[in-house]
């Protein structure tokens, strides 16, 4: 019963934030496209960042399941590793200080 309350109380406090920030996006005299952009920016990678956790504990489990912790923790490391190297090989921006491409 007790995470029944959690999770009612956390449903009506993200609401409220909702209502609250809606309230001062309604009611503004001018808008603010740079804080409107960062702002955007920074809850879509919140939301990147716990998607890729979530997946990431599940992805644990399923490794430890099939192959044991040792080896399971073991491929998990090796396929973070491996994921970290190609996206650092492949570069999306240009990090000279030219032109993008």
């Amino acid at each position: 019963m007790g995470n029944l309350w959690l999770a009612l109380g956390l449903t009506i406090f993200a609401g409220m934030a909702t209502g609250i920030g809606s309230g001062i996006a309604f009611f503004a005299k001018r808008t603010n496209y740079r804080f409107l952009s960062i702002s955007t920016g920074f809850s879509a990678g919140v939301m990147i960042y716990v998607s890729f956790v979530e997946i990431l504990s599940k992805g644990n489990e399923a490794l430890a399941a099939a192959y044991g912790e040792g080896l399971g923790g073991l491929g998990e490391s090796r396929l973070f590793l491996c994921w970290n190297r190609c996206h650092r090989r492949h570069r999306w921006f240009d990090t000279g200080g030219g032109e993008s491409p």
